[in-house]
């Protein structure tokens, strides 16, 4: 087997492949064939030493997101078979319960982390779904609970979590309103099925938070799903919320800035904190369901972006810090 070692936290050159030996499964532990690794920002942070709390210091194979073909199994194992299809659970590559990171062409885990895959998924895309997916779901359903004819704005909307949350609301009954700072990807945005945006705008150098005003007939938005969290930005956010609305933060895109809280006083409302982990333990089912039944009905369809084979990491990670992207990228072991 072969896996992507961050040896000292910086650039993409920090990320090297390395051979090691496969692994034998036993007792409970299942031995997973990868055949895609879902990358997020969270793998960029993890290489530059800004997510610690999931990297820990280097040495270490980063990636949270995996999925593949069962090629073994230890003669404890109930629930799988060699040739059966597997989602990495959640918690999978969680440090605290002794994961490793995703990049790697096989992984062994304990059978209770893993999902059993759908036949609507292809192969190419059984390890991206969570991170998009649950995200959206853990914080916006399970969390928050949206309620049909809510207003949600949605940053960041060439984002596969953004684009995952469109489906989510417009399965729910939500009025959805994405931002680009790109015109470009408004345009692409537009053209997309998986965007499921009932109003897009464009941020970069105008006075956008106006068409959002608009676009609500002045009310705001009782959610906003925010991953940029910055300075201007933000502070036009706090003052689209509707009275008693909730600004998620579940990422930090943008620069730092000061932040005028004073409007959340006047509208009753709150910024909170999200992040994946957050999701309950017995939540999980639930969530893992709730996806998995909308991707087999076609209600969710994963957005692909494009794919890199994993030993092409370097330039994997490259693309992905150039932007330009609109989905999920992939990384193919």
């Amino acid at each position: 087997m072969y896996m992507v070692v961050v040896n000292e936290f910086g650039g993409s050159d920090q990320l090297d492949i390395i051979e090691r030996d496969t692994p034998t499964p036993t007792g409970a532990q299942v031995l997973v064939r990868l055949t895609s690794i879902g990358m997020n920002h969270a793998e960029l942070m993890q290489r530059r030493g800004a997510y610690r709390l999931t990297s820990g210091d280097p040495p270490f194979t980063p990636g949270l997101e995996g999925g593949g073909a069962v090629e073994a199994v230890g003669d404890a194992v109930s629930q799988f078979k060699p040739g059966d299809r597997v989602i990495l659970g959640l918690h999978a590559t969680r440090r605290a319960t002794g994961g490793e990171g995703s990049y790697r062409s096989h992984f062994l885990t304990d059978e209770n982390q893993l999902v059993r895959a759908p036949d609507c998924l292809p192969d190419e895309q059984l390890g991206a779904v969570w991170l998009p997916y649950l995200t959206a779901w853990g914080c916006l359903v399970w969390r928050q609970d949206v309620q049909p004819g809510q207003t949600v704005l949605l940053p960041a909307a060439s984002s596969s979590v953004a684009l995952a949350a469109s489906q989510l609301l417009r399965d729910l009954g939500c009025q959805t309103i994405g931002t680009t700072s790109s015109p470009d990807k408004l345009e692409r945005l537009a053209e997309m099925p998986e965007a499921m945006y009932d109003h897009l705008v464009v941020t970069r150098d105008r006075p956008w938070w106006k068409d959002v005003k608009q676009i609500t007939g002045g009310r705001g938005c009782e959610v906003i799903f925010d991953p940029v969290a910055a300075g201007d930005f933000l502070n036009s956010e706090v003052r689209l919320l509707a009275p008693g609305g909730t600004l998620w933060v579940y990422g930090l895109l943008g620069e730092v800035g000061a932040v005028d809280v004073t409007p959340l006083i006047r509208l009753d409302a709150a910024i909170r904190g999200w992040v994946l982990g957050h999701i309950a333990d017995d939540a999980l089912p639930d969530g893992y369901a709730y996806v998995l039944d909308r991707l087999a009905d076609g209600r969710f369809k994963l957005p692909v972006a494009g794919t890199h084979k994993l030993r092409d990491v370097r330039a994997a990670h490259e693309a992905m810090e150039r932007g330009a992207h609109i989905g999920k990228l992939l990384l193919l072991p």
